[in-house]
């Protein structure tokens, strides 16, 4: 897995995309002049509309995260398709609040931390690529989950989950590492889910159906 995390303040980041982008975004303009300059003139705007895909693909704009105490931010772009209180999971046997954000191939795809905390656990599960938006998905699909130790000695897990398109989990975070709210942490090509697993009596601040961006809409308020 390669990092997607940029160390950098924000004010010193030259480009805003994911470091991910620059080889594949690269290539196909390279691809595309090299074929328009040989003369293949629709073979080349082919690759310069990939080559405009991907910049769009890629694309990592700056965002201001919320600073209120308690309040838990979205992971990811995408809409809302599950809230709800789960009896079980694979990530512990206590009850838990989980939101789950769905994301296009036309959403920003990195992905931030929900909350400030420590890197308690951080588990790899090979799997299967059905559709992210399917329910089954976030337990029977590849996905690699991130549990964070937060206030209070609590637990919260945020869970990437491949897709149907998604073929690459990226995430370079270390166990014993402290992260803050808002903080860059990974993404997923292309297309995809992330579960978010709250302690159950998080007050949850969004419903199935909403819009909303990674590292500024707040999902719950912690209690």
């Amino acid at each position: 897995m390669a990092s997607c995390k940029d160390p950098r303040p924000a004010n010193e980041r030259l480009i805003p995309m994911a470091s991910e982008g620059f080889l594949p975004i690269a290539v196909s303009a390279f691809v595309a002049v090299y074929l328009g300059a040989l003369g293949f003139g629709v073979t080349a705007l082919f690759f310069g509309a990939v080559t405009v895909f991907l910049a769009f693909f890629f694309r990592d704009p700056e965002r201001e995260t919320p600073e209120q105490a308690g309040v838990v931010v979205s992971p990811a772009d995408g809409k809302v398709v599950e809230v709800g209180v789960v009896h079980s999971s694979e990530f512990g046997s206590d009850e838990a609040l989980k939101i789950s954000v769905f994301m296009t191939v036309f959403n920003v795809h990195v992905n931030r931390i929900p909350f400030d905390g420590r890197v308690a656990e951080i588990s790899y599960h090979p799997g299967k690529f059905f559709s992210a938006n399917l329910d089954k998905a976030s337990r029977d699909n590849e996905r690699n989950a991130v549990t964070l130790e937060i206030e209070g000695g609590r637990k919260l897990t945020v869970v990437q989950v491949a897709g149907l398109i998604a073929r690459r989990i990226v995430c370079k975070v270390h166990e014993g590492e402290r992260l803050k709210r808002g903080e860059r942490f990974g993404m997923i090509c292309f297309g995809s889910r992330l579960d978010v697993y709250l302690p159950s009596d998080t007050r949850p601040a969004v419903a199935v159906g909403e819009k909303v961006l990674a590292g500024v809409s707040v999902l719950g308020h912690l209690t």
